[in-house]
């Protein structure tokens, strides 16, 4: 379906790591090739300070650009790509396959996995962000989350497309952004420059597809 290809929904110009999406019909593609992709990388180039009481878990397979900076208190597991100009604020949990571009915020406690961040996206305050894309410049407001597991354990299914995934979150078009303690059901498409009112559940939103 053309309103859920890559190009519909995230401009990806300027994006460092936009080879991710080659080849890629579909957005939530990109997620099954993520850990190729990152241990494709070389990992293991931390270009910033990392001060005392933040924990690194396979350090080896954790790479960090320039200028980013890491709080005390975070939690960092590779494999792990994180760009240039990045806030990872205390608290944070990064559970390993997970792709950012540059100035990125994950904040205080927010939990991240096997996602995929475009520059500037920002889940800065207690979200939870699993096994989803974030494009350019989306925002989630304090305590948003994106559930990525069907209650029935069931695939995930995108409109009428069937992804053949058990764990798919959010993909969120850039420009998206999401109130305050609003909560995406799995398989949830927002296109570019959507909103999402706070304290709502949001299954699907194609209106500017």
């Amino acid at each position: 379906m053309e309103k859920f290809l890559v190009d519909r929904l995230f401009n990806l110009v300027s994006f460092a790591h936009k080879r991710v999406f080659d080849g890629c019909t579909y957005p939530w593609e990109a997620l099954l090739k993520l850990i190729q992709y990152l241990e494709s990388q070389n990992l293991g180039k931390i270009e910033c300070p990392i001060p005392q009481g933040v924990y690194l878990i396979n350090p080896e397979q954790i790479s960090i650009g320039k200028g980013t900076i890491v709080e005390p208190g975070t939690l960092i597991k590779g494999p792990c790509l994180i760009g240039r100009d990045c806030e990872i604020r205390h608290g944070a949990y990064v559970r390993g396959g997970v792709l950012t571009g540059d100035g990125c915020v994950i904040g205080h406690a927010t939990e991240v996995k096997g996602s995929i961040l475009l520059d500037e996206a920002h889940a800065a305050h207690f979200n939870y962000v699993g096994d989803s894309i974030l494009g350019n410049r989306v925002n989630l407001g304090a305590g948003v989350k994106l559930a990525n597991v069907r209650l029935d354990g069931e695939d995930v299914k995108i409109g009428t497309v069937a992804t053949g995934l058990k764990k798919l979150g959010a993909i969120l078009g850039d420009e998206t952004q999401l109130g305050c303690n609003a909560v995406t059901n799995p398989g949830t498409v927002m296109g570019k420059r959507s909103f999402g009112y706070p304290n709502t559940v949001i299954k699907y939103d194609n209106r500017n597809n």
